[in-house]
């Protein structure tokens, strides 16, 4: 079975549905540029863009190269009618990209169920390395919704009793911050912290994946959906900075590392 994966979207959907991902067993997986290293350690992984399936209409290349495989999972063009016509004659499985609004099932789960796989994987990402005494604060996320406010996040810092570095995106003003221009650089980097503090974010995703202990604030989204698997604490806006730095320090002190 010679399978392709087609797996859009932001870079806390791609690790929600990595268990999904890894069930099919790919032998390729076309992805945007920015997560490719979130998924290489399954298969190959290349950009969405170069494939051209994401053209408005796919050309003859992008059509031979898709002829190569026996068995297609997209979670790209489950709405686009012409996209769906178009490849009309290719073994394609068409998944919605993100659970429905309603839901109170993990993403995960949901992701799981659509290839026929049991509920409850965590999502991981292989890093190799040592840990360092620090904490690692992202105050950010895709939506400004879903931002706790930066000087709650200060507080827990001067609270935290060990040092705390601060995470942010190339655009995200935040002085004195660490910033990596691509996930392969700020992977090995975030993986050495011994622990993780953000929103609902890719990152706080990409955190709890590489194993760090996460306390994730939440706003409007529903973390009984969208809420980081593995050692995680999910919060409320409503949470104090002494409640935010009590669970943390509760979850750094309850797992292990090497």
């Amino acid at each position: 079975m010679k399978r392709l994966i087609i797996r859009p979207g932001a870079i806390g959907d791609t690790i929600l549905s990595l268990p999904a991902i890894e069930h099919l067993r790919p032998a390729e997986i076309w992805a945007p540029e920015l997560n490719l290293p979130l998924l290489s350690h399954v298969a190959p992984a290349s950009s969405l863009v170069a494939s051209g399936i994401d053209s408005l209409v796919p050309g003859p290349s992008t059509l031979a190269r898709l002829a190569q495989f026996n068995d297609i999972v997209s979670w790209y063009g489950a709405a686009r009618d012409d996209l769906r016509q178009r490849l009309s004659g290719l073994p394609v499985r068409f998944f919605p990209a993100l659970p429905p609004a309603d839901s109170a099932e993990h993403a995960t789960d949901f992701y799981l169920a659509q290839v026929q796989a049991p509920p409850g994987a965590v999502p991981r990402i292989p890093v190799d390395g040592g840990k360092q005494e620090f904490a690692v604060i992202h105050p950010f996320s895709g939506s400004r919704k879903k931002n706790w406010p930066l000087e709650r996040f200060q507080e827990v810092a001067r609270l935290l009793p060990f040092p705390v570095r601060w995470c942010a995106g190339p655009d995200e003003p935040l002085e004195g911050a660490v910033r990596f221009d691509t996930l392969s650089a700020l992977i090995p980097w975030l993986a050495s912290a011994r622990l993780f503090i953000g929103n609902d974010s890719g990152i706080s995703h990409l955190a709890g994946a590489c194993g760090l202990p996460v306390v994730a604030l939440f706003g409007p989204t529903d973390p009984r959906v969208w809420a980081p698997r593995g050692h995680v604490r999910a919060m409320r806006f409503g949470a104090s900075p002494e409640a935010v730095t009590a669970a943390a320090e509760s979850l750094r002190l309850s797992r292990s590392f090497p």
